[in-house]
């Protein structure tokens, strides 16, 4: 049987016309018309004013921080429920990060946790200097509500936009609700340029300065001179092309996940204690990944994991939900804020594939297999 991925690329055809005039015209260096292009067919989608078109979503988060001067010593509060890529930036910069629980709402940040986290790191004394909020699987979280605690505080808000491209909230574009925004283009995302990010923001300092240091920092002078440390964080000419013919088919490519979800939910739901992520009122999401849970009193003792490997066994790739980062070997001894919303994630909740070129019989064959274990 052939392979059934969990999220694997899917090329549109107009990608070609991009790439081939960046060969023609011997833009294969970094930088060129495509970056411009691609920068301004972000800024246009989200609804931003400048963008950053990076090497990938960790770079643009990296720069989120240094542009927010996040130093030695200082704190991040970060997302628990969510990839490695949003806190290991913290600690590029010397940063301590602390992390957030979910709520069950969205599987995101918890809106009240993290107002008792940043409570209990000023009144030790500490300097709070950002909070990364990820919306995850491409699930809106509660923005108003965040932005409110981050406001209270007057702590800034970075948004991890990585898995969300094409989400809504309260009918606006995610990705243009913090004060610096990051996107991912992966080969696994909803679009990709192969491999590549961004970054967004309404703030054209923050943007300029970004492009400064992604290129590796180089002063104004005829010599190499540099007078701050830079990165080597750009996009190249030639996924930038790659990059706008994907943008061209966003939308369509959003409709194709969101139709995956349904479909699944339609055939799972009717299992007793199988339950997917939920979409609250006032969120759109792209549904990037189609999630499920499973309540193991009521499924009869199968699990998750019994499902993940009856999926392996007919060559269909499924993973367990993001293992949050407190429980990580690598972040063991930092601070944790919340109840245990994302470890009982982790525990029982399996990603199916989801990619927007799934055939009919693909996800048919994903359904029976499922369906076999009861």
């Amino acid at each position: 049987m052939n392979k059934i991925w969990l999220s694997s690329p899917h090329l549109s055809g107009h990608e070609q016309k991009y790439v081939q005039e960046a060969f023609a015209t011997n833009w294969i260096a970094p930088l060129g018309p495509n970056v411009d292009g691609f920068e301004q067919d972000l800024c246009n989608y989200v609804g931003v004013g400048h963008a950053a078109a990076l090497s990938s979503g960790t770079a643009a988060l990296h720069l989120a921080l240094v542009m927010l001067g996040v130093g030695r010593d200082d704190v991040v509060l970060c997302q628990s429920f969510t990839f490695s890529a949003s806190a290991n930036p913290i600690v590029y910069q010397g940063a301590t990060p602390v992390f957030v629980d979910s709520e069950p709402d969205t599987w995101n940040i918890c809106p009240d946790a993290l107002e008792t986290a940043i409570k209990n790191q000023e009144a030790k004394g500490k300097l709070i200097k950002a909070v990364i909020a990820v919306h995850l699987y491409g699930m809106p979280a509660k923005m108003q509500e965040i932005a409110e605690v981050c406001q209270r505080y007057e702590v800034p808000l970075i948004e991890d936009t990585a898995e969300a491209l094409g989400s809504t909230y309260l009918g606006k574009k995610l990705g243009s609700f913090g004060l610096l925004n990051v996107l991912s283009f992966n080969g696994n995302k909803i679009i990709t340029t192969s491999g590549g990010g961004a970054l967004l923001s309404n703030d054209e300092y923050f943007i300029k300065k970004s492009r400064f240091l992604a290129t590796q920092a180089r002063d104004d002078a005829p010599h190499y001179q540099h007078s701050e440390i830079g990165y080597n964080y750009r996009l190249s000419n030639i996924c930038a092309g790659i990059g706008r013919g994907q943008m061209e088919v966003i939308d369509e490519r959003v409709a194709q996940r969101r139709s995956n979800f349904a479909f699944y939910q339609r055939e799972l739901s009717n299992i007793e204690g199988i339950t997917f992520q939920p979409e609250p009122e006032g969120s759109f999401s792209n549904r990037w990944l189609s999630c499920l849970v499973m309540d193991t009193e009521k499924t009869g003792g199968v699990t998750q994991e019994d499902i993940r490997l009856k999926l392996a066994a007919q060559n269909i790739e499924a993973r367990p939900l993001w293992k949050p980062m407190h429980l990580q070997p690598v972040f063991a001894g930092t601070s944790y804020y919340g109840g245990n919303v994302a470890e009982k994630l982790f525990q029982d909740g399996l990603c199916l594939p989801s990619g927007s070129n799934l055939t009919k019989e693909e996800l048919g064959r994903v359904v029976t297999a499922i369906k076999s274990c009861f």
